[in-house]
């Protein structure tokens, strides 16, 4: 298995020789986004309106942050399930997404967005949001405070550990 350090944002040359199975590295900044947050941000999208982030430079991780204890940047930061967020990924993909961030399987029609808009499905370790917490270095609102965990965080990350899908 090979173990890639990449700085965030991803482009096409540091992500060109990526496999499936490859073990990465990441650092730099993530974006989280569950079910509520995405289909605020879907219904954004079609309204025309502007988004709290740019989805063409961003990596969206399905993960709703915990609070943080005293002298930490986030609690538990664990990855969702991927698959319930299939229904909007075409929409955000058609709108400049490429990256993506879960746990488990993806559907047919998903994996065949992302081979045609060459994007990038990364899989995450179920279980281990404690260790993924360790990853974060800064944890800021930036859409949807309303929602609580659930709303749009970004996530300043180092050697954040994940797995080309």
């Amino acid at each position: 298995m090979r173990i890639i350090k990449i700085d965030l944002p991803f482009t096409a040359e540091n992500t060109r020789d990526l496999k499936t199975g490859d073990k990465l590295l990441l650092s730099g900044k993530l974006v989280t986004a569950r079910d509520a947050a995405h289909k605020y941000i879907v219904e954004s999208i079609d309204k025309g309106e502007a988004l709290p982030f740019d989805l063409k430079s961003s990596c969206i991780y399905y993960c709703g942050p915990t609070p943080a204890k005293t002298g930490f940047p986030v609690g538990a930061c664990g990855p969702t399930t991927s698959g319930r967020m299939d229904v909007y990924v075409e929409k955000l993909f058609s709108a400049g997404l490429r990256y993506m961030i879960g746990k488990g399987e993806r559907s047919d029609i998903v994996d065949e967005i992302i081979k045609d808009y060459n994007g990038l499905y990364l899989i995450a370790i179920g279980g281990a949001g404690a260790l993924y917490g360790k990853s974060v270095k800064n944890c800021r609102c930036i859409a949807y405070s309303e929602l609580g965990a659930e709303a749009v965080y970004e996530l300043d990350i180092e050697d954040f550990v994940c797995y080309v899908g």
